[in-house]
């Protein structure tokens, strides 16, 4: 349903969002005005209501950002066994939900982060479900622009033919064999075309073309799943924790918006 809610609303969006952005003058960015984001708490949530979320979830996020393509968010679950889905929203983005997440009921997850791109100064919302159904919300403002029509940073040829390619990384620390937290990242090649961006060679705009669904587990343990659309940066990359459940694999599935699905599986160091 939420994919369904991003797609509604990004469709028409995409166009004007840009035309506005090359209508504005150098240094006109200003924060969002204040009615905007129960605008957006209508369409996406359905007019649910939201408590502050302090004490369930945070968000970090940089104020001023040095390049708006690769935003850094980190989310950190301070309940984890409450929540048991996310949802970034980058309010002034032309598709501003950026991305939901599903977290896995025994994934001890308690912390998950990525690279965004901020098209304009903006509030940044992350909203947190808890286990009874309840909404909470926290928010940062960001101050970046440009960052969905910023061109990419390789060659489109090179980026095509190194596609889906996936890496992991095992962030460890301490006594394996005592550990009862891990770290991991997960990288996929990727340029997650936002459909903003013009090709530098042939002046023409890139279709838009991103992953929009990830799959990660821990054996058949659900780690994450995460619904994403053009506001994740080219070459999306997810730093977690997890708890370790024994498994000796993770499992990786990505889907791109093109229908191509790409997958792996890696072998988790320490696992009994």
């Amino acid at each position: 349903m939420l994919k369904l809610a991003f797609v509604a609303r990004c469709a028409p969006a995409l166009g004007l969002a840009f035309a506005l952005s090359l209508a504005a003058p150098a240094g006109a960015q200003t924060a969002e005005p204040a009615e905007l984001w129960p605008s957006l708490a209508r369409d996406i949530f359905k007019g649910r209501t939201m408590a502050d979320g302090g004490d369930v979830i945070a968000l970090q996020a940089p104020a001023h950002a040095d390049d708006a393509a690769i935003v850094p968010m980190t989310i950190s679950l301070e309940k984890p066994a409450a929540v048991r889905n996310v949802t970034l929203v980058i309010d002034q983005n032309p598709a501003p939900m950026a991305a939901s997440f599903i977290i896995g009921p025994q994934s001890g997850l308690t912390m998950i982060s990525t690279r965004v791109r901020v098209n304009d100064y903006t509030n940044v919302h992350v909203v947190a479900e808890t286990t009874d159904g309840t909404l909470h919300v926290v928010a940062r403002n960001v101050k970046a622009a440009g960052g969905c029509s910023a061109p990419s940073v390789k060659d489109m040829s090179e980026a095509e033919a190194n596609i889906g390619k996936m890496k992991f990384r095992a962030i460890l620390a301490g006594d394996l064999a005592n550990s009862q937290r891990r770290e991991a990242q997960i990288m996929i090649r990727h340029p997650n075309a936002s459909g903003l961006q013009m090709d530098q060679g042939t002046g023409l705009y890139i279709p838009a073309r991103y992953i929009d669904h990830l799959v990660v587990r821990q054996g058949d343990d659900l780690v994450f799943e995460m619904n994403g659309g053009i506001s994740i940066s080219e070459d999306p990359n997810f730093r977690f924790t997890y708890a370790p459940n024994g498994a000796k694999s993770m499992f990786v599935e990505a889907r791109d918006s093109d229908g191509k699905v790409y997958r792996a599986q890696y072998p988790i160091d320490g696992a009994s």
